[in-house]
């Protein structure tokens, strides 16, 4: 989606590099219409653009926040200190501890300011992408009806599935590997 003066989410992350997985919660944001915008800016790199552009987004009336992050993760914390919008924090697995330093920086957030965190990697930043999509839908019943549009297609992709499990088991096909 184009860049809009007010994008209800903004997706951060540390580094371009991070696209290929934080790619994943736009490409979300986008099956459900949601005006959001992608920023690269480093909590340690860029520090004093990173405060910057966060206040400036939230006194624009953005609502909610992604950070993607690897290693120590302080991007999701870093970007939670300055709005009192959530922040959903996303490991990334960038770092030879494959994101469970990630994953632990992000959820372990002392009291007071939260992030909110998923799981590492892609399947996070999709996660990430939903979860702003349900707090959106708080106040907007038509982003609530899509959302549950897509939960009822879920639903019918996993009935649709077992069908031909059961199908398969009794034609004696053996499991797939």
């Amino acid at each position: 989606m184009p860049r809009t003066s007010t994008p209800s989410v903004v997706i951060f992350m540390g580094s371009d590099s991070d696209w290929p997985v934080m790619g994943r919660a736009a490409q979300v944001l986008e099956e459900f219409g949601v005006p959001h915008q992608a920023i690269v800016s480093s909590a340690h790199r860029t520090h004093d653009r990173t405060v910057r552009l966060v206040k400036d987004f939230t006194r624009r009336g953005t609502r909610v926040f992604i950070a993607g992050a690897g290693a120590a993760a302080h991007l999701a914390g870093a970007l939670a200190a300055v709005t009192p919008r959530p922040v959903i924090g996303v490991p990334l697995a960038s770092s030879p501890l494959s994101g469970l330093d990630s994953l632990l920086s992000t959820a372990q957030m002392p009291s007071g300011v939260p992030v909110a965190c998923t799981a590492i990697g892609e399947a996070g930043a999709r996660n990430a992408a939903l979860l702003a999509v349900e707090i959106l839908a708080l106040a907007d019943r038509k982003l609530e009806g899509r959302l549950l549009a897509y939960r009822r297609t879920l639903e019918r992709e996993v009935v649709r599935k077992d069908a031909k499990l059961q199908k398969d088991r009794r034609q004696g096909r053996p499991a797939a590997r």
